[in-house]
This record gives C-alpha cells, structure tokens and sequence, in this order.
C-alpha cells in the first residue's frame, strides 16, 4: 500500500513538470508607454442619467450618455468611439444600446448584400421541382407517405 501512495506522489511530482503554465502571450499593442489623458468628463444624476466623454493624447475618444427606462432598471444609451487602428486606418463607430441590442454603425463594419440577391439556378430548380410535386400531389397523382419505410433502420 505505502508503495502505491510512494508512486502516485512521484507520478504527480513528474506530472507538474511537465505541465507548465502557460505564459502571458504579448499583444502587438501592449506598450509601457503611458499615454496622457486630454479630457475626461463625467456626470451622474440622482435619475440614473448619465454622460461621459474622455480624450487621450494618442486619438482615442470615447463619448456615451444614457439613461434609464422603465422598472425594471434597463438603460439605454448611445454614443461613439473612435481611434486608429495599427494599420494607420481611422476608426469611428457610432452606437446605440437600447432594448433592441448593440447597435453599432460605422464604415468599417461588414454589410450584408442588398437583397434581392441573385439566387443559383440549382436553387431555383429545386423551388419549381417542389412546386410540381405540390401540384401533383393536389391532382392525387401522388401518394401520401404518411409513416417511414418499415425497412428503415436507426444508425
């Protein structure tokens, strides 16, 4: 018994040796730099209203006010962002956070195509074959299958 309690200890020793932490990956935009704070301002009222912008020396600005609505404490607000990007690229987002979600718009962010987009043929043929089967299945030219083939089996 001592000898399976002396292999287990000596198996976990070697097993922390093995395994270490893993170390803090450095980002490209970690710096010790401090950079200097231009502006910052800040208000809250009794209500629950809020408005804050604050400006640093390296072109971030941030801008928010929001309020609350209704009982149960929600809070919705707008506001913008903006920086540049490690490419050199000016970024400016603007935002509003209410009972619909985050809403954010800006140039930068991605559209969806404008609908009506063209539709692949395949799909198409597919819509029409659909639509003959529907047809003929109205005529009684096509047989209802109400329940799975009894020769079907399950995976």
């Amino acid at each position: 018994m001592k000898f399976v309690v002396l292999a287990l200890l000596a198996t976990a020793a070697s097993a922390a040796t093995l395994y270490e932490a893993p170390r803090p990956q450095t980002r490209a935009f970690d710096s010790a730099e401090n950079v200097a704070i231009l502006r910052d301002e800040r208000l809250i009222d009794d209500e629950g209203k809020y408005n804050f912008d604050f400006e640093t020396a390296n072109g971030i600005s941030v801008s928010e006010s929001g309020a609350p609505v209704g009982e149960d404490g929600a809070v919705n607000s707008a506001g913008s962002f903006s920086y540049t990007a490690p490419d050199g690229t000016p970024v400016h987002v603007e935002f509003v956070a209410d009972e619909k979600g985050f809403q954010p718009q800006s140039d930068l962010l991605p559209v969806a195509p404008a609908f009506p987009h063209p539709i692949p043929q395949f799909v198409l043929d597919q819509i029409a074959f659909a639509a003959e089967e529907d047809a003929a299945r109205a005529r009684g030219e096509l047989r209802e299958v109400s329940q799975p083939s009894s020769r079907y089996g399950a995976p």
